[in-house]
């Protein structure tokens, strides 16, 4: 019998490169890393839920096409009737779908940098040529580097996170409304945060014909559901559905968006709040000594900690119990850390744990 062959003569060279998307155990710490809406839902409707779920098939497949929950979220949303719809298992899923339905030698995706992770990731699992272009000052779309990346690469793809991930902006509707212009293959324009933001493209849909957006609502408090959405023409959402696999939306989560979206008011009360919340806890972000904040259009804020200080800073949080998300201490992100916003109380003990965590750093920045 022949030997077995092992994983490092089987796996592409390109995904043994690769490092697996870890997240971190959070155990007891308060959880402000994540972008997770920190707000359940009221007793009464939670009530309502288990009662709705009660007669939920589980021993059948679900609606493979979703078609009331797809119904829902198009009154939610406002999708025109002449747009398609395409769901997935979370926004990933649909990144997955539409790199797989473009993908092949020599094909690249155009994203600016830094922005959300798995587009790089996903583009490299599937062997897509992945070009990034930094952003420039204060993480402001370049839109001449954009063009100029545009021009010479001639992408089959461009992800925008808008607004973006992790920075928190909103990039210039007139900058991509020029790479809209510019771009010869698809355009999304990741709205994953658009319940906190003040622009959307989603009334542009149809003005370009490879204009997609993409939305989630993970963040508007149905992280723990993994529902993805996609729309745009229905000549590009017809193929990229080829890639779905079958059944993707499980049962319990097409009934349990459905209810949900029988009461955004809920959602979109809560939402409303943590925008508020996140003006209170930028200006007392503002106001530390030694703490750069972005101004944030999503539901979470950037700022940047003395120089040398982020990896520091971030288990100084964490021993306190508290848990960010870091960036390291090179690049664009150096000594950066992003927090969700979370309750005014989680604001307030996340905001008592970093002034604490920057004390406890300042006899060794002063050597």
């Amino acid at each position: 019998m022949s030997a077995r062959r092992k994983p490092a003569e089987l796996v592409r060279p390109a995904i043994q490169r690769l490092s697996a998307y870890r997240v971190p155990d959070p155990g007891d710490a308060l959880k402000l890393d994540a972008m997770e809406n920190p707000y359940g839902w009221p007793e009464s409707m939670r009530t309502a839920w288990l009662e709705r779920l009660r007669d939920v098939p589980l021993n059948r497949y679900p609606d493979p096409a979703a078609r009331r929950l797809g119904e829902a979220i198009r009154r939610h949303v406002g999708l025109p009737e002449e747009m398609g719809l395409l769901l997935g298992n979370g926004s990933d899923e649909l990144i997955q779908m539409i790199l797989m339905t473009v993908a092949g030698e020599g094909r690249r995706v155009l994203v600016p940098e830094p922005t959300f992770v798995m587009y790089r990731m996903i583009a490299e699992v599937l062997g897509l040529d992945y070009r990034g272009v930094p952003l420039g000052e204060d993480f402001a779309l370049d839109v001449d580097a954009m063009l100029a990346a545009i021009r010479a690469h001639d992408p089959e793809v461009v992800f925008l996170a808008y607004p973006n991930n992790p920075t928190g902006n909103l990039f210039e509707r007139e900058a991509v409304e020029a790479i809209l212009d510019a771009a010869t293959g698809l355009v999304v324009v990741d709205e994953a945060y658009s319940a906190f933001a003040s622009d959307s493209f989603l009334p542009a849909l149809g003005r370009w014909p490879n204009l997609l957006v993409m939305r989630t609502l993970s963040k508007t408090g149905l992280a723990g559901l993994r529902l993805g959405m996609l729309m745009g023409p229905p000549e590009w959402l017809g193929e990229i559905d080829k890639t779905r696999l079958p059944y993707n939306i499980n049962v319990l989560t097409q009934v349990s968006a459905t209810f949900a979206l029988e009461h955004a008011e809920v959602l979109e009360a809560q939402c409303a709040r943590i925008r508020d919340d996140r003006a209170v806890l930028f200006e007392r972000l503002e106001a530390m000594e030694g703490v750069h904040p972005w101004p944030s259009e999503a539901n979470f804020i950037l700022f940047r900690v003395p120089q040398g200080q982020g990896r520091a800073v971030f288990e100084g949080l964490k021993a306190r119990g508290v848990l960010v998300k870091a960036f390291g201490d090179t690049g664009p992100l150096a000594d950066c850390l992003r927090v969700t916003v979370g309750t005014p109380e989680e604001n307030a003990r996340f905001l008592e744990a970093l002034a604490e965590a920057l004390e406890e750093k300042k006899p060794e920045a002063g050597r």
